[in-house]
């Protein structure tokens, strides 16, 4: 077994409701984001997947979230903009792009900062 990993970066304003804190109160962060495959076999010439294609999978989803207020941006308009919601978020649209590829998408990571961040993974 293989494992993936590819990582990019988003610059976003959000604020949490119903937070008692700071956080309630709108703020930015650099996301940086990490998505995590796994490959059971190496392809013909030695890879287990194209980190091009992956890379290029990742932008198309995170760049709607880039440089705007994620609580007006679907589906944060509807829930709180969370790096766990986050994390989900991205594994969920990630899987629908990949469906057909032979891979398994093990994890999504969304870091808020470099000390903190939640990671998605499926039952």
């Amino acid at each position: 077994m293989y494992e993936i990993i590819v990582e990019s970066h988003f610059d976003c304003a959000h604020f949490l409701r119903g937070y008692k804190g700071k956080c309630e109160n709108i703020h930015g962060h650099r996301y940086t984001v990490r998505v995590h495959l796994k490959v059971m076999k190496l392809n013909e010439i030695g890879l287990a997947y194209d980190f091009t294609q992956l890379k290029g999978y990742l932008k198309d989803v995170i760049g709607k979230f880039d440089h705007v207020s994620l609580n007006e941006t679907p589906p944060f308009d509807k829930m709180n903009p969370s790096a766990e919601n986050i994390a989900r978020t991205i594994y969920a649209e990630l899987k629908l792009k990949m469906a057909a590829e032979p891979i398994t998408l093990s994890a999504v990571e969304a870091w808020e900062t470099p000390e903190q961040g939640a990671v998605y993974t499926p039952d």
